[in-house]
């Protein structure tokens, strides 16, 4: 067995979160409750860059957590965060809501978009990386990428420069990307309500 089938405890020593007190019945990959509709923002995203939005390779496809693998996480998540520097769609384009590739700068959405490029570009399965649509700590829509791995489900987040688990962020998970269909979308069941105000990723 891998180093990180061994021991979840190793994994989350390696992405430097600690488990939620009393969490134990909290899945590790997220639990779906049906389709739901799709954002706006990425129907418009589709249909400028419909490559984006056709399933290739393999669906509901896991990415085996390797230090390595995790290793490249890290990179691409600091590196796209360092590039793009944050600004509403309306300081940009002049409109509320706008997906797409961030040019200097870039929302959230735009975050995610680059990083998920980035990670196919190198050979990583489409259908294991999730555009994610969360409510933040203050109750505001945010978006995130969701990495589908064998050992639970990683959230990459412009917001900070660390790898951790879902399960361990401050957000209500509401809906992300189908694993089977890129164009579709599922409704995210997440019961955390008495546990997720508490709990912060942590800072490097």
């Amino acid at each position: 067995m891998g180093w990180f089938r061994k021991s979840f405890l190793f994994l989350y020593m390696a992405i430097g979160v600690l488990p939620i007190s009393g969490a134990g019945a909290i899945p590790l990959k997220m639990p779906l409750n049906g389709p739901a509709t799709p954002p706006v923002g990425h129907v418009r995203f589709c249909d400028e860059f419909p490559e984006d939005c056709t399933l290739e390779g393999r669906p509901n496809q896991v990415v085996r957590l390797s230090k390595s693998a995790l290793e490249r996480l890290k990179d691409v998540n600091k590196a796209v965060n360092a590039a793009v520097l944050p600004a509403t769609d309306m300081e940009v384009f002049g409109t509320l809501e706008h997906w797409t590739y961030p040019g200097l700068q870039g929302d959230c959405e735009d975050y995610v978009i680059q990083k998920r490029s980035e990670l196919i570009r190198t050979g990583w399965p489409a259908s294991a990386l999730l555009i994610t649509v969360v409510k933040d700590e203050e109750g505001a829509g945010h978006a995130v990428l969701t990495v589908r791995t064998d050992v639970g489900d990683l959230i990459l987040d412009n917001k900070i420069d660390r790898i951790v688990a879902w399960i361990e962020t401050p957000y209500r998970f509401v809906k992300r990307q189908s694993s089977r269909n890129p164009m579709s979308w599922d409704q995210i069941e997440d019961s955390r309500a008495t546990a997720v105000g508490s709990v912060r990723p942590m800072l490097p």
